[in-house]
């Protein structure tokens, strides 16, 4: 189904390492707001979407979400990459290295480990995509977050990035939410689920 490119969509190149920073950006790898979270949610949504251009529409984003993901956990690598114990002390990521080394593991920056509850499918498109819209929000302001603390320009750019993609997958959704209700009944379209109900033409 996926053809996979060896390269990232957006390089990281990072040249100093920083576990404080890694700490926080890990969130957006597992946590509550992360793309681990945003392509399960939308690979797992399409499957009962009713009308092919949305299907369609949540697999690219869901399939771009992974190389999301696969940015966000280059960036935590590399800030975690030949750190000495001292470093890993000093800077906070010692609770993290007893249990993981530097190997990537999903967790929010505050050490809750990823849960598949934080996505919903739910099997009514109005829902779906109304939950879809709500995910882009808290990504990007999760971005928005991590851009107020971090001032090196290596890690700046790719977060950067990213929070660019969540608005423009957030105005996608606001389309798809459109198309959806001009599907349905207009003046009555929350009475059924059209994944269910038989829609009346």
């Amino acid at each position: 189904m996926w053809t996979y490119e060896r390269r990232l969509q957006f390089p990281v190149k990072i040249s100093t390492p920083d576990p404080k920073m890694a700490q926080l950006i890990i969130s957006q790898f597992g946590g509550p707001d992360g793309e681990l979270a945003a392509s399960m949610r939308y690979l797992s949504q399409r499957y009962s979407m009713p009308y092919k251009e949305i299907t369609g529409l949540l697999t690219d984003i869901g399939t771009e979400e992974l190389a999301h993901m696969e940015i966000i956990s280059a960036i935590v690598y590399q800030l975690t990459k030949n750190l000495t114990v001292e470093q890993l002390k000093t800077g906070g990521f010692d609770a993290y290295y007893i249990d993981h080394t530097t190997g990537l593991w999903p967790q929010a920056a505050g050490g809750i480990p990823f849960n598949s509850c934080f996505f919903q499918s739910k099997g009514d498109a109005l829902t779906d995509l109304t939950e879809d819209l709500a995910a882009e929000q808290k990504a990007r302001t999760t971005y928005d977050n991590i851009l107020r603390l971090v001032t090196d320009p290596e890690i700046v750019e790719p977060i950067r990035f990213l929070r660019e993609r969540e608005v423009i997958h957030f105005q996608r959704f606001g389309e798809a939410l459109v198309r959806v209700q001009e599907h349905l009944d207009a003046k009555n379209f929350y009475a059924m689920n059209p994944e269910l109900d038989k829609i009346m033409s």
